[in-house]
């Protein structure tokens, strides 16, 4: 199996004579271009068709993961932190990054293993299900009392008169019975059955394939799922069944997933892709919340507010990523924006890289969530061209609204604060930070 090391934003090109840079093979880039071409509402939003020097190419955008072909090439796509990002150094800060998700909580992967045995993401991904599922196997496979129905030779729970007069009329050797029967055959073991079915057509490593073999022909009695949607509903987790939940939280992902993925035209292909700005709100929020002082408490995604009422209804909701609060109080809105600055573009015309959306956005918000002066942040990853804190903005509107645009340290896993401002009154943070280049742990 062939794969390449791509960055979010790069672009790819048909590999042929005279073309530099990076190069898919033909087959592989037609797929790619095949996904593009869809309609608009079915065409992926990680990557778009464009064209360099005159020559044909698909540039990625903001999402990391990996798109797997359906010849099983695979591209992996890293996230880009700072100019000099290598490609050992990405493929393990994201797995790091992965595990803030909800869906990735369960990775455990040690990035000393991936540094090791350079494991496709794909298999990485596919290798935490299979080890799931193995602790589920040793631990107990757990069975339940499912209702059937039969036409039995003898009467077993209760008579079903309708079906019985209907069916055995003729036949007083059989009774159509209701009954309950202690079978594996749960919604949570064909959930994982499924799962370990459609990794044995997913993994291509040899001891993922073993492993997914063996795995199958333990749980060769449970059937497949007929309704993926309907069993998910169905999980019931009795007690002592909390080592299910790895398990099924990646055969969730593994079947229904959670992020775009490759499946226009005539060919699907398995692919797990996510928006580096919701990796990197989790990874913020995850670390962030250590560092909040006593008598502070730090809250995500709250959306409690909106913007304005219309005939009795609440249109456009605000959705801050953060906020730290004390007591009912609102002391701070934080927001993550992952985008690339640089402070030595602070002139009237690059404005350091900022958005102005964003101000916009942040002014929305501190005017319903802050109801006495405060402050909002903004929250940027370091790199090389960003290294500490932007001056403070004051909004026009309110002498006493500060907004600060901050970078995240990665090599800390703190917010780097200006050396004086209200921010440290909440947060613990860091001054420095030496390089980007060091392992996120």
């Amino acid at each position: 199996m062939t794969s390449m090391q791509i960055f979010e934003f790069d672009t790819v090109f048909p590999k042929a004579d005279g073309v530099n840079g990076n190069t898919v093979p033909p087959k592989v880039f037609a797929w790619l271009e095949e996904q593009c071409l869809t309609p608009d509402v079915l065409a992926p939003v990680w990557m778009k068709l464009t064209s360099r020097r005159g020559r044909r190419a698909i540039q990625f955008t903001n999402y990391v993961g990996v798109v797997c072909a359906p010849c099983g090439y695979q591209i992996e796509i890293l996230p880009k932190i700072g100019r000099d990002t290598s490609v050992k150094t990405a493929r393990n800060n994201l797995i790091e990054m992965l595990k803030c998700l909800r869906s990735f909580r369960h990775i455990k992967t040690a990035n000393a293993d991936l540094q090791k045995q350079q494991m496709p993401l794909l298999e990485v991904f596919l290798q935490q299900f299979l080890a799931s599922a193995r602790d589920v196997v040793k631990r107990g496979v757990r069975s339940d009392y499912s209702t059937r129905q039969a036409n039995l030779s003898s009467l077993r729970g209760k008579l079903l008169i309708a079906p019985h007069l209907s069916q055995n009329v003729v036949r007083r050797d059989r009774f159509f019975s209701e009954f309950d029967e202690f079978t594996q055959d749960r919604a949570e073991n064909r959930l994982i059955h499924t799962a370990l079915r459609k990794t044995l057509g997913m993994c291509k490593a040899p001891g993922n394939q073993r492993l997914a073999r063996e795995l199958s022909f333990v749980f060769a009695d449970v059937p497949i799922c007929t309704d993926i949607a309907r069993d998910l509903k169905r999980i019931r987790l009795d007690r002592g069944m909390t080592y299910y939940e790895p398990a099924l939280a990646w055969a969730q992902l593994i079947l229904q997933g959670d992020s775009p993925v490759t499946g226009t035209g005539e060919h699907n292909a398995p692919s797990m892709l996510f928006p580096m700005e919701a990796v990197f709100e989790a990874y913020v929020a995850k670390h962030l919340g250590t560092q909040v002082r006593q008598g502070f408490n730090l809250r995500t995604q709250t959306c409690k507010h909106h913007l304005v009422s219309h005939k009795q209804q609440d249109w456009f909701r605000l959705k801050p990523d953060l906020l730290i609060e004390q007591g009912t109080q609102t002391c701070m809105v934080l927001d993550t924006k992952w985008k690339l600055l640089d402070s030595a573009k602070g002139n009237s015309g690059e404005k350091y890289q900022l958005s102005q959306s964003d101000f916009y956005q942040l002014h929305a918000y501190a005017h319903i969530y802050l109801k006495s002066p405060g402050s909002v942040v903004l929250i940027y990853p370091w790199t090389e061209s960003f290294t500490q804190p932007l001056p403070v903005f004051d909004f026009s509107s309110s002498n006493d609204l500060k907004l600060w645009v901050v970078p995240f340290c990665f090599e800390s896993r703190t917010l780097l604060l200006p050396e004086i401002s209200p921010l440290g009154l909440c947060l613990y943070g860091s001054k420095t930070c030496e390089t980007v280049e060091g392992t996120i742990r």
